[in-house]
């Protein structure tokens, strides 16, 4: 296939889509619910846009241009590749449905179903068209503007999944006697998060899954919708707890470029720090509760005594070792604390060991090695069906790596490699993380060597509190002072997504402005989502210790899947 390419793409169907302009960067062009499917299936099969990001919805009630009032998004990338483009679609609000694309990609199949289950717009002829996020009998779509937040509903039936579980057996309950159906989770213990897992099991095979989300839900978009903009970071910090300062990065660096601003190369410098040290301390959880679930108990402290290492010097950057909150939009908290530098020297003189030691144990132990070779693999083309991105991709032989494909922060200007696997299987996925702790150490050795000096946020009255020192004296920096908390930051009018490379993959953020201090939308795309999603795929066919082998290699963070 050749490059991406959005010339050819204008030219090939300049009489079927609107090109719309966007002052934020990503092409967006404007389709037709009749021509949607042939504009996507286009993109993907003839410009190399193989990678379907994310599908979302924004509610046009309470802005100008609000007929019809529904617009649903479709954000695509190339596999490897920088160019980015969102499609967008206007279902009329008489019938407000939409063709599904779930069979043009697998990864459609969750996201249209998140899409109806909040927003309420139908998608025709989708295989499993039912909520996937809220309750089964919960009424209304909560993002919808008119959706009175305060409404309660008590729901308190669980869903038995067992409607789902009937078509793939193909028959009524109890038909099939020689299986025999099982329940992981959702219990945390079981299912590394409140996750839960209808299986079918003949034997110790797993003939069936059905997958369950939606226990964490906690309305991250809703609530993003009622503060201010700055009141949104402390959100993000639940998304992935165990890597919550790369949550708050993603989001202050799509704000920045709805605003035009570049952090101080200070700020970048420690923000890449910071994003190094976050990637290791997730690779570090997700190895090591890996490793108990085939078994190998020794490897778990070897491992997270380093994350505790790590955890203090973060603790003592800004006070708290799980949510950190310390990312502003425009810079940082505060700079560096005295003794920083010495607590990251401590973390790269120790942790080679700890993963030397953890290696000489599992490297070649026929147990380890029985456990996950083979287990739980995915070919290159159907992970990206799926919507995979980040070490669960780049397993699969990929090198998909925002930090190579569309560099931020200078990390062009570091000398590191992307690590990929050959196989896509729980081996490949473990190992994947292993190497990329090591490649993240390189990085951060190098960002502190040449860490600069100067101010940590940008000098901006839009975005950065005045000195308290001239607040308490000068007029003018009280009012400025004023402004920012009570009003807020104010980004232009328009909608726009950035995204970094986070510890699971490529985490985005669609914002949507109104021109106000407050978001209209803030959409999340959460690499875990993507991922689970293929959890059926990944475990069917395969024994039922496979199954929990390979949900630890896919390292589901339940705050992230669920928000």
């Amino acid at each position: 296939m050749s490059p991406p390419s959005l010339d050819r793409f204008r030219s090939r169907l300049a009489g079927t889509i609107r090109e719309e302009p966007n002052p934020f960067g990503d092409a967006v062009f404007r389709a037709e619910p009749s021509d949607l499917r042939d504009v996507l299936r286009s993109l993907r099969d003839e410009h190399g846009f193989d990678l379907l990001l994310d599908v979302t919805a924004v509610d046009h009630l309470e802005l100008p241009d609000s007929k019809p009032r529904f617009d649903v998004v479709y954000i695509l990338r190339p596999s490897v590749g920088s160019e980015r483009v969102r499609v967008q679609c206007r279902p009329p609000d008489e019938d407000l449905s939409l063709e599904t694309v779930s069979d043009l990609w697998k990864a459609a199949n969750w996201a249209e179903r998140e899409v109806y289950d909040q927003y309420g717009v139908r998608f025709r002829n989708h295989p499993n068209l039912k909520r996937i996020l809220n309750h089964k009998d919960f009424v209304g779509h909560p993002l919808r503007k008119d959706y009175d937040i305060k409404k309660q509903q008590w729901l308190s039936e669980p869903d038995d999944l067992m409607d789902e579980m009937r078509k793939l057996r193909g028959g009524a309950e109890g038909e099939e006697s020689e299986s025999v159906l099982l329940n992981i989770g959702p219990s945390h213990p079981a299912m590394h998060g409140a996750l839960r897992a209808l299986v079918d099991l003949e034997g110790e095979t797993v003939r069936h899954t059905v997958p369950e989300i939606g226990y964490l839900h906690r309305g991250f978009e809703k609530s993003a919708e009622k503060g201010t903009y700055t009141h949104v970071i402390p959100f993000t910090d639940r998304l992935n707890y165990c890597s919550s300062v790369m949550n708050n990065v993603g989001y202050c660096r799509t704000i920045e470029k709805m605003l035009g601003i570049e952090p101080t190369p200070r700020a970048q410098t420690i923000r890449v720090v910071l994003l190094e040290l976050g990637r290791i301390m997730d690779h570090l959880v997700s190895v090591a509760a890996n490793l108990v679930d085939v078994g190998a108990l020794t490897n778990y402290w070897y491992l997270f005594n380093e994350r505790e290492r790590i955890y203090d010097v973060i603790e003592a950057l800004c006070g708290a070792r799980l949510t950190h909150c310390y990312v502003r939009i425009g810079g940082l908290a505060h700079d560096l604390h005295a003794g920083f530098e010495e607590g990251v020297e401590g973390i790269l003189r120790e942790l080679p060991k700890a993963l030397a030691d953890v290696e000489r144990l599992v490297a070649r132990n026929r147990i380890f090695l029985d456990r996950v070779v083979g287990v739980g693999a995915i070919t290159a083309e159907e992970a990206i069906s799926h919507g995979f991105t980040g070490p669960c991709l780049r397993a699969c032989g990929v090198p998909n790596d925002l930090r190579k494909d569309e560099p931020y922060y200078g990390y062009d200007g570091y000398d590191w490699n992307v690590i990929v696997g050959t196989r896509g299987d729980t081996y490949d996925r473990i190992w994947v993380r292993m190497e990329e702790m090591r490649e993240s150490m390189r990085i951060v050795a190098q960002a502190m060597k040449k860490m600069p000096g100067g101010p940590v946020d940008v000098d901006d009255k839009r975005v950065s509190l005045p000195p308290k020192t001239e607040v308490y004296g000068n007029i003018e920096a009280l009012m400025n002072h004023f402004m920012i908390i009570m009003e807020g930051i104010k980004p232009p009018a328009g909608e726009c997504y950035g995204s970094i490379e986070a510890a699971n993959g490529e985490l985005g953020f669609f914002v949507v402005s109104d021109g106000t201090g407050k978001p209209y939308k803030v959409k999340v795309r959460p690499p875990c989502f993507y991922v689970f999603s293929a959890f059926p795929r990944l475990t069917e066919g395969g024994m039922i210790q496979d199954l929990i082998a390979t949900l630890g290699s896919l390292n589901i963070i339940a705050g992230e899947l669920d928000r």
